[in-house]
C-alpha cells in the first residue's frame, strides 16, 4: 500500500496460524515461538544483535499472536525498507530457537501470564471467550498456561515452525512511502527462502451447543468488578457485516452512544463502557465490556440488556432515528479514516482480510457499503443477534454465586 506523502514505512510479516490450531498439552505454542523470533537468528545471533540492528535505522519493532494468526513487524524511515527486510526476514525464516533461550524466556512468558491475570479489565477478555467458545480451542487463552509453557521443547517448535510456517501459509504487507516496484524486489531478494508447503483448507467449524443463556463468574477480590455481555454472532465473511458493525455503533461506539449515555452519564454506573465486535473465521460474537462497583453489577447487567432488547423495536421511543443511523455511519467512517493514518494499522486493516478473504476493499468501497445500510437493516440484525439461547456473561469481581446473575438473564 504506497503512501506517497509519508516519509515512513511498516513491514509485516503474517503467519496464517494461532493459538486456535495448537494441541491442547501445548496451548500457547505460537505466542511462545513468536517471542523466540526476537532471541537471535542466522545473521543475529542474540536478542542484543537484532535489537541493535532496529535501533541503528530508529526503527520499531514487535510482534503479535492471535486466536487464527501471528504477525511480526518493523516500522521505519522508508529509506531504510531494505534494512528493514534484512532483518525481519532473517528473525521469521531463520530463529535459532536455542534451548539456553527457551529456557530463559519459559520464566519471562510464565510471568506475563501471571500478569495478565492480574489485570482483570484485560483479562475479562479472556474468561468471557472461555465461556462462549467452551469446549473449543477458540476459548483457550492466547498465551496457554503455565503448565503448557513449562512442557514445550524445541522439537515442538521445529514441529509447529514446519507445519505451518511456509509461503502459502504466510503473507508479507507494506505501507508507507515505498513503491509497489522496491518492495517486490526486496520481497524477492530477502524471502526467498521460506520453505515452500501445501495449504490445506481450513477444518474449523464451531457448533454452538448453548440453548441457553450461560453465566461465568471468575471469584477475584477486587474493587471493582469487570463483566462482558454478549451474544454468539457471525463471522469474518458474514454478508450482513456492515449493518452488524452499524448496530455495535449505535450501542456502544463513541461517548453518545446508547450504552454510554444510559450507563455512565444518567447512572454513573461505569467509567468506561463500549460494544465491539469480535470475528473468526467460522464465528464471532457482539459483546460490552463494563468495568461497575460491584453493589452496581446487576444493575449493570440489567441496563446492558435493556438497551440490547430496545434496539431492536421498530417502532416507540426508542425506535432507532435516521439522524442516529447517520450518526453511527459517520462514526464508523471517521474511526477508518483515522485508523489509517498509521502505517501499520493499514497493514493490519488490509493484512487480516487478504489473509482470511483472499480479497480486500478498499476505504472508499467499505464506506459505501456503509452508507447503504438501512435502519430495516439494522433491527433484523438485532432481532436475530439477541436470543437468549446466544447470551452470555462473564463476571470478574467478588462474588461467590452466579445465581443472580442467571436469573437476571432468564
Amino acid at each position: 500500500m504506497p503512501m506517497p506523502s509519508l516519509e515512513s514505512a511498516t513491514l509485516t510479516v503474517w503467519v496464517k496460524t494461532g493459538s486456535r490450531n495448537e494441541k491442547r498439552a501445548k496451548s500457547g505454542i505460537s505466542h511462545f515461538l513468536e517471542h523466540m523470533a526476537f532471541k537471535g537468528s542466522k545473521k543475529r545471533p542474540s536478542a542484543k544483535d537484532i535489537s541493535e540492528a532496529v535501533d541503528a535505522i530508529g526503527g520499531e519493532f514487535n510482534a503479535g499472536t492471535g486466536k487464527e494468526w501471528t504477525n511480526f513487524y518493523i516500522k521505519a524511515r522508508a529509506d531504510n525498507l531494505e534494512t528493514a527486510m534484512d532483518v525481519l526476514s532473517d528473525m521469521v525464516i531463520n530463529p535459532l530457537i536455542d534451548k539456553k533461550e527457551i529456557a530463559r524466556e519459559r520464566g519471562v512468558i510464565v510471568e506475563e501470564i501471571a500478569m495478565y491475570e492480574d489485570t482483570p479489565m484485560i483479562h475479562i477478555g479472556d474468561v468471557f471467550e472461555q465461556l462462549i467458545f467452551k469446549g473449543n480451542s477458540l476459548g483457550w487463552d492466547t498465551a496457554g498456561s503455565a503448565a503448557t509453557v513449562k512442557s514445550i521443547t524445541r522439537e515442538d517448535f521445529l514441529q509447529y515452525r514446519k507445519i505451518h510456517y511456509f509461503t502459502e501459509n504466510m503473507l508479507l504487507t507494506v505501507s508507507g512511502g515505498v513503491s509497489e516496484e522496491k518492495v517486490i524486489k526486496l520481497a524477492e531478494k530477502y524471502f526467498i527462502d521460506i520453505s515452500k508447503g501445501k495449504s490445506q483448507k481450513s477444518k474449523f467449524n464451531f457448533e454452538s451447543k448453548q440453548t441457553r443463556p450461560q453465566v461465568f463468574l471468575y471469584p477475584q477480590k477486587k474493587e471493582q468488578a469487570q463483566l462482558i455481555i454478549g451474544f454468539r454472532g457471525n463471522p469474518r465473511n458474514y454478508e450482513h457485516r456492515y449493518a452488524e458493525s452499524v448496530l455495535s455503533a449505535i450501542l456502544g461506539a463513541g461517548m453518545s452512544s446508547r450504552m454510554f449515555i444510559e450507563i455512565r452519564e444518567r447512572r454513573g454506573l461505569a467509567y468506561s463502557v463500549y460494544t465491539s465486535i469480535e470475528r473468526y473465521t467460522d464465528t464471532g460474537y457482539l459483546a460490552t465490556h463494563a468495568g461497575v462497583d460491584p453493589t452496581k453489577a446487576e444493575e449493570a447487567v440489567k441496563v446492558i440488556l435493556d438497551q440490547y432488547y430496545q434496539v431492536s423495536l421498530p417502532a416507540g421511543r426508542q425506535a432507532i432515528s435516521n439522524a442516529e443511523l447517520a450518526k453511527a455511519k459517520e462514526l464508523i467512517k471517521g474511526s477508518i479514516a483515522l485508523y489509517l493514518e498509521d502505517t501499520k494499522a493499514v497493514n493490519y486493516y488490509f493484512g487480516e482480510d487478504e489473509l482470511f478473504l483472499g480479497k480486500v476493499l478498499t476505504p472508499e468501497e467499505v464506506f459505501a457499503k456503509v452508507d447503504k445500510v438501512t435502519i430495516k437493516e439494522v433491527i433484523t440484525e438485532a432481532k436475530k443477534l439477541f436470543t437468549p439461547e446466544k447470551l452470555n456473561l462473564a463476571i470478574i469481581g467478588p462474588f461467590k454465586d452466579s445465581g443472580k446473575f442467571a436469573k437476571i438473564l432468564k
